[in-house]
């Protein structure tokens, strides 16, 4: 008989928030309209076939795309070497088809100039970085002078990234441990960014290009300001160890992949601001392959694809609660060994896809393009699912960005079918062989070998270097000889009177 009204009250109490409970396990479906956004494969014939994609473990994509072509690293025996195809000329690729073969070591990145549709930059094992000017409709033979080689760092170069806005800033990193910031427009290395106490394992740009997020192998995640090198915010994170790291947009956050102190693949979620604590972690599933986060800004949707995996998994990003909200999972049996994706002017808006990889299947020496579409019934353009988008026109020279200067990227709208032409050319500087001298340190320079092979590499490249010398003396010996000739000439015809 004690059950006074407070208790009842209580129970009512009680009620509600069990209901609330219940519906907040819900997900809470916002009338997204990318919801039903599925994964469509392109048919046989619109893929790619046999190419022999290189076997190589290194954690990086090996692949390349944009509206052009499509670049592929390749197996290839003595030196590294990539395949570049047109991407209008999909089907069975002639196993002799022309490649870019100048590196000696394996090639371990490639990615093509945001800005020139020709212009690629690859990096090897034998420590350089070489910038390829691919001639209009592809290779006709086997490609091995570069249009720049790019010496400064002393052991391999696993990794690099062009800057978001400007048309001639390349980043590269090195096994080691430094960042070098190349100046294409003089041919040289400006900055180096030396935080880093082990491997680099992924380098993410904001929207401008004003900040540089990294991802190491000393577990630390990194927001850096890349001109003067210093670190704004770094995380060591226990339960998320980092593995692959990417800036969302203009949001101030960081998405990385990683894994939890269980082994599980996780993803989290950062203020850029703010790295003391993720905002959110998730756990993703128990299996080992590297996760691979890709970000479209434009549609806010996360892409996140296992290496090893068959399937894409997608969300959509909000800057509310709960922050991420699961959308669908794209499924295939044939497992990725890294993914391509087409810049935005590279889409079909007439079918509204609104992103598209190019999935790479070694074992079948297959190159498969993935398109993601967001199904609409209506003939027209949909413009609320292609804003305005970062387009083929660069924001700032190299000089411009180096100077402190931070711009957007210039839009364009994907409407039109049409791009402006770009009238820029690429060029490769004139210059003379010299040391390289960036912090007061000559990179070229006093660099002990870590490794025999590294041993080797530099013996060959110093065998090469006195080759080239000992003919340079040759050319002034000759030169010399005849200069000395035309010198006694010269005396023996001059005038008596004058040898008075």
């Amino acid at each position: 008989g004690f059950m006074g009204p407070s208790s009842g009250h209580m129970c009512h109490k009680g009620i509600i928030s069990w209901s609330r409970l219940l519906m907040s396990w819900r997900p809470t479906y916002r009338s997204s309209k990318f919801r039903n956004v599925y994964g469509k494969v392109a048919n046989r014939e619109h893929c790619f076939d046999g190419i022999p994609i290189t076997k190589n473990v290194h954690d990086n994509h090996f692949c390349a795309v944009n509206a052009k072509f499509l670049a592929i690293v390749t197996e290839s025996a003595g030196g590294g070497s990539f395949i570049v195809i047109p991407v209008s000329q999909a089907g069975r690729i002639d196993p002799h088809h022309p490649k870019v073969c100048g590196h000696q070591g394996n090639v371990l990145d490639i990615k093509w100039n945001p800005f020139f549709e020709n212009i690629i930059a690859s990096c090897s094992e034998d420590s350089s970085v070489r910038i390829w000017e691919i001639p209009e409709g592809g290779l006709r033979r086997n490609m091995t002078e570069a249009m720049m080689e790019l010496y400064g760092h002393s052991r391999r170069v696993g990794l690099i990234e062009w800057h978001p806005t400007s048309s001639g800033i390349l980043f590269s990193a090195g096994y080691d441990y430094k960042i070098l910031i190349w100046n294409l427009e003089i041919g040289e290395p400006v900055k180096m960014i030396d935080c880093h106490s082990d491997v680099i394992v992924c380098m993410s740009f904001n929207t401008d290009g004003s900040l540089l997020a990294t991802s190491c192998k000393d577990k630390k995640l990194r927001v850096i300001e890349p001109r003067s090198g210093r670190v704004l915010q770094h995380a060591s994170c226990k339960n998320h160890r980092v593995n692959r790291v990417v800036f969302l947009g203009n949001m101030k956050r960081l998405l990385t992949t990683g894994v939890s102190r269980w082994n599980t693949r996780q993803i989290a979620l950062w203020d850029q601001e703010d790295l003391s604590m993720p905002m959110v972690e998730e756990e993703i599933d128990g299996l080992s392959g590297l996760l691979f986060p890709f970000y479209d800004a434009d549609t806010h949707m996360l892409y996140l694809a296992g290496k090893g995996d068959g399937n894409i998994r997608y969300y959509e990003i909000t800057t509310e609660k709960p922050y991420l909200q699961y959308l669908m999972e794209f499924r295939s049996p044939a497992p990725q060994k890294g993914l391509g994706v087409m810049p935005k002017h590279g889409l079909d808006v007439t079918a509204c896809e609104v992103f598209r990889f190019y999935k790479l299947v070694t074992l079948k020496g297959l190159i498969e393009p993935i398109s993601m579409i967001v199904p609409r019934r209506s003939e027209t353009y949909q413009e609320d699912i292609y804003p305005m988008t970062a387009g083929t026109e660069p924001a700032l020279s190299a000089n411009d960005w180096l100077s402190g200067i931070n711009r957007d990227p210039v839009l364009m709208s994907l409407k039109k079918g049409y791009q402006k032409p770009n009238q820029l050319v690429f060029k490769a500087p004139v210059k003379e062989k010299k040391g390289v001298v960036v912090n007061g340190i000559d990179l070229l320079e006093n660099v002990p070998p870590r490794t025999e092979n590294e041993l080797l590499r530099m013996f060959f490249r110093q065998q090469e270097e006195l080759r080239k010398l000992k003919e340079e003396l040759n050319t002034k010996d000759v030169k010399i000889r005849q200069l000395e000739l035309e010198l006694n000439n010269l005396r023996n015809v001059s005038p008596v009177g004058n040898n008075v």
